[in-house]
């Protein structure tokens, strides 16, 4: 049996409950597909982090277009979206977004009623550690899913370290395609 550690080595025990490893896109795809109510918060590193060439707000925008997944816009991430032609269901900051998820008289950011599963891409490995952290032990009414390429032991559902942005960009590209998919 193989440990896998976090990015940052200080959240290396992280309680009775930690996250599930998911190397197979299908089935992470099938776990979003499954959510009534998925939400996707996207933090700045979208904006500056290429995957293999390809930007990576523009696999953020596929992915919640894909399935027609309400968007969380954080820091200044609103503007590229605009400019995309994608308008974010909302605009929080990352500790204001936390805050309402943890609620669950929530209604959520389209008023429709709370989320059951929430994705994260484009955080500070440091900073989604700690909201991950947060919402583990006082949002027992959500899952919660990392889709950057780090393993974050607080999350629900968590990608492995992945060594190299081809193994991710492979990954991200199955997940996207899985999404696409009808079922039989």
């Amino acid at each position: 049996m193989t440990i896998t550690l976090p990015y940052h080595r200080v959240n290396v025990l992280t309680g009775t409950k930690a996250a599930r490893i998911i190397e197979d896109a299908e089935e992470y795809a099938m776990l979003v597909k499954k959510a009534k109510r998925p939400l996707l918060v996207l933090g700045p590193k979208i904006l500056t982090k290429p995957v293999e060439g390809k930007p990576l707000f523009e696999y953020a925008v596929e992915i919640a277009k894909t399935l027609d997944i309400p968007i969380c816009a954080t820091a200044h991430t609103k503007k590229k979206l605009v400019e995309l032609g994608v308008e974010p269901a909302s605009t929080y900051d990352i500790i204001e977004i936390l805050n309402h998820l943890k609620d669950p008289a929530w209604k959520g950011v389209k008023k429709e009623g709370n989320h059951d599963l929430v994705m994260f891409l484009g955080f500070r490995t440091d900073l989604g550690e700690q909201g991950l952290s947060t919402l583990k032990h006082f949002a027992s009414h959500l899952k919660t899913m990392t889709l950057c390429p780090y393993f974050y032991p607080n999350a629900s559902y968590s990608l492995p370290n992945f060594r190299k942005d081809s193994q991710w960009k492979e990954f991200l590209d199955n997940f996207i395609a899985n999404l696409k998919k009808k079922e039989a």
